[in-house]
């Protein structure tokens, strides 16, 4: 970029819905533009606090949430295109910009004399007669600045900025190395024998998996799950099934330069001061004062009832397991790697059915335009593809989002194939938020899924799992889309991180609705419907393994707790830490954690779920209960159902308390029962 070059950051976005120039944006781009909007930013709310005029909710919080707008832009399309699209000159980007940006909004929480003004109307918030939604918008901007350190003497605020800034540069770093183990690291088959007992659109996906690598001619495993799991499903070739899955466990914590271990034991370390300084004697304690949990007490209480009866769930799983391996003829042990391979043997062997079996019916091309029929069957919602809005990778589909009344609501990206320079996982994400404050803006939201690409000009078959990932995160794409609030802080998915899980796992219910497979769950070959009776066994066997699911998931969650529970946690090594920590709540040997430390990114790549992996199963607690208003009211698609899902859940953000939130849906406080029963916990829902 010449000196003299216009910098399309810092230009008019006039494309349809205000789309970023993707073709125009180059790496080099971005550091200049934060200079310039970090300034205007920080002159924003100087302004703002030095306010000749006495504090009012106006000239303060509501003026404090429409400021820096320029950065409000460009900040989220920097950090999306990292995790999506992450070349080597972005990532250098990145390691400069990210502690430059904490450092910014570190400041800003600091500012003393913004602090002032909100603390000053907060603390005669009744007096002022705000709105509901400007009372809560008061109360949450206040308990952000506290938490980030507002209340603090000089010497702590100085202090904890340098802590902050170096959290930003440290989970970059985190992030970075997994990505690099993720690209770099592949397992090459060599021929029919290494193929053994891999479907033929597994082999497809192995052979573009090599292409993609610069292998052509053969075939590759990569650690993307949507590759690595089928491998270790339906690979017959076990030495290859081990060799893939310590690859896959082992991402972050092999010795050399992308080692995570000293990265997230600085991480701790820091996060440990940051809660003493705030007055915590450890961070999980700091973490929970903003989670509907409140306290570890109440987290630990909630996956007590369910860890001990998940383990003896799966101690049974692993009989049955071990009889199917001896009736394949063989001998040996039940190790990690062959959890998977005998219990899709198992599977096909009580029900029918198997992934082979199932993915014909379960093509990307029709389980999308599912998601999309749910959403306007509950909610009025259409979804035209507009082929003219081009993103930042050819894979990228954008739809134009319209309500029933025909108005837009929003935009949407789908982005759903794995590539080397995008992080592994699931994830929606907000390229701009819905707000109406200063007039209607509309959000644009992206969901990002990391599914093996099918052959060159056939379908992508996903599995089960890959389907129920699709609705979860469509789920939170809805979230995003469907927010009607006035103030950005407020809006779409900015709520309390236990509930946000709600609308993404609640909608994952529809995914085998029976109505919504009848309807999309089409052969790619044939066109024909799923089999009923396909639809009665996936329904039969929902419970099937989720002793193992529930164990490789909840243990990540005691052991984030435990980890982020210690007051001494910098000193900790994560490897023997991990060890120790599933020696003593009696891991099976068997299963492995979900996420292993050095690869945990919920927990290292930020802060959102450090102290807060739990939340998913917290949300279950709310998911499950909350599909049972549409079980009782007979009818999946029930219209007053629905209005209230739409009313309480999908468009309220954090205008509501999240428990008053979900109250108003359901009409009741959430009973834990409907979750333990949907997970096979309790003795009268044992499979038969």
């Amino acid at each position: 970029m010449t000196d003299h070059a216009p910098n399309p950051l810092l230009q008019a976005w006039d494309g349809p819905f205000g789309m970023p120039p993707f073709a125009a944006i180059r790496a080099e781009h971005f550091v200049p533009a934060f200079d310039h909007a970090l300034r205007a930013h920080r002159a924003e709310v100087d302004a703002i606090a030095a306010c000749a005029q006495p504090p009012t909710f106006e000239n303060t919080v509501a003026a404090f949430d429409a400021a820096g707008r320029e950065l409000a832009r460009i900040e989220p399309l920097f950090v999306n295109l990292t995790r999506a699209e992450a070349s080597p000159a972005l990532q250098a980007a990145e390691r400069e910009m990210a502690p430059r940006l904490a450092a910014h909004h570190s400041a800003i929480a600091l500012h003393p004399g913004l602090f002032a003004r909100i603390d000053a109307l907060h603390g005669r918030r009744g007096e002022l007669g705000l709105a509901q939604e400007e009372r809560r918008l008061l109360d949450r901007v206040h308990l952000d600045f506290v938490l980030q350190g507002a209340r603090l003497p000089e010497a702590g605020k100085a202090r904890l900025a340098g802590i902050v800034e170096r959290l930003a540069e440290l989970s970059t770093r985190f992030s970075q190395n997994v990505l690099a183990d993720e690209a770099g690291i592949r397992i090459a088959l060599r021929g029919a024998e290494d193929l053994a007992g891999l479907p033929e659109w597994l082999r497809a996906a192995a052979r573009e998996a090599a292409q993609a690598g610069g292998e052509a001619g053969g075939w590759a495993i990569t650690l993307s799950r949507s590759l690595v799991v089928p491998f270790l499903t339906f690979s017959s070739r076990r030495d290859l099934r081990e060799k893939a899955f310590k690859a896959w466990i082992g991402r972050g914590g092999n010795e050399g330069r992308h080692d995570n271990g000293p990265v997230a034991r600085e991480i701790l370390a820091l996060r440990n001061e940051q809660a003493r300084l705030h007055g915590y004697s450890n961070y999980a304690d700091y973490a929970l004062v903003d989670r509907m949990a409140g306290t570890p007490g109440a987290v630990a209480a909630l996956l007590e009832q369910v860890w001990e009866p998940a383990k003896a769930r799966a101690a049974q799983e692993r009989d049955a397991l071990a009889a199917q391996a001896r009736a394949m003829g063989e001998t040996h042990a039940i190790e990690p790697w062959d959890w998977r391979y005998y219990a899709e043997k198992l599977r096909e062997a009580r029900y029918g059915l198997d992934d082979s079996k199932l993915k014909p019916y379960f093509s990307l091309e029709r389980m999308l335009p599912a998601a999309f029929d749910t959403a306007r069957r509950l909610f009025g919602l259409e979804f035209e593809e507009r082929p003219d809005i081009r993103a930042y990778h050819p894979d990228v589909r954008a739809f134009e989002v319209r309500g029933a009344d025909g108005r837009a609501v929003g935009l949407f990206l789908s982005d759903n194939y794995a590539r080397p320079a995008k992080r592994s996982g699931a994830w929606m994400s907000a390229y701009r938020w819905q707000s109406r404050a200063g007039g209607e803006t509309l959000p644009i939201i992206a969901n990002h899924n990391n599914f093996a690409r099918g052959p060159e000009g056939g379908p992508t078959l996903l599995s089960a799992d890959d389907v129920r990932t699709l609705f979860h995160e469509f789920g939170h794409g809805l979230h995003g889309l469907l927010s009607q609030v006035t103030y950005e802080r407020l809006s779409g998915t900015q709520v309390l991180r236990d509930f946000v899980e709600l609308p993404s796992q609640i909608f994952e219910h529809w995914a085998f609705e029976p109505a919504v497979l009848a309807k999309h769950a089409l052969h790619h070959e044939t066109g024909e419907p799923i089999p009923p009776e396909m639809v009665m066994a996936l329904k039969r066997a929902r419970r099937f393994n989720q002793g193992f699911e529930t164990v490789e998931y909840t243990a990540c969650a005691l052991v984030d707790m435990a980890l982020h529970a210690r007051p001494d946690a910098g000193g900790v090594d994560i490897a023997e830490f991990e060890a120790a920590e599933l020696a003593r709540i009696g891991m099976p040997r068997e299963i492995v954690m979900r996420h292993r430390l050095p690869h945990f990114s919920h927990l290292f790549s930020g802060s959102s779920y450090a102290a807060g992996y739990y939340v998913y199963l917290w949300a279950e607690v709310l998911d499950a209960d909350g599909h049972g208003a549409f079980v009782e009211a007979g009818d999946p698609f029930d219209a007053q159902t629905a209005a209230r899902l739409h009313r309480y859940v999908y468009s309220t953000g954090a205008t509501l308390d999240p428990a008053e939130a979900f109250r108003g849906f359901r009409g009741r406080d959430p009973s834990v029962g409907p979750m333990l029963a949907k997970r096979g916990l309790v003795a009268q829902e044992q499979p038969a």
